[in-house]
């Protein structure tokens, strides 16, 4: 009796693995992901540095926090950035100065003051650089 349920068993496998549904491909992370992932990466920050761990330690663990997130729930692929995924290393790098911008943005004052001096400049500079012009409207005719 055994031995038939085993044959049955390999007979409907494929049948089975035919109609199994098919794996979404996941989206890339959208805007409102990454603002969401940045907010928490510097609330983590900001509990850590509450905690009384190092700055440079609490910006790490925020930022392989985001990383694995954005791996693990999009792939690596970020919709602001293009549609090729990122490597892990790209995401750590762009996570770690999410990180960074975030906890300067909801506690400051947990941030060391040279970190923070060179943020607010990053950030001066950025906004001081001439906007990129808008491309024209096609024409529908």
């Amino acid at each position: 009796m055994r031995s038939s349920a085993s044959r049955l068993a390999l007979f409907l496998l494929p049948l089975v693995l035919t109609l199994a549904p098919v794996a979404a491909v996941a989206a890339p992370a959208s805007e409102a992901d990454m603002s969401l992932y940045t907010r928490i990466g510097a609330l983590n920050v900001c509990i850590a540095r509450a905690a009384g761990i190092e700055f440079d330690k609490a910006v790490a663990v925020a930022g392989e926090t985001i990383a694995q997130v954005i791996q693990g729930q999009h792939e690596g692929a970020i919709a602001q950035v293009g549609p090729k995924p990122l490597t892990i290393d790209e995401l750590r790098k762009g996570a770690i100065n999410s990180a960074v911008l975030g906890a300067v943005e909801v506690c400051p004052d947990q941030v060391p003051a040279d970190v923070r001096k060179k943020v607010e400049e990053v950030l001066k500079n950025r906004s001081a650089a001439p906007a990129a012009k808008p491309a024209p409207a096609s024409v529908k005719k």
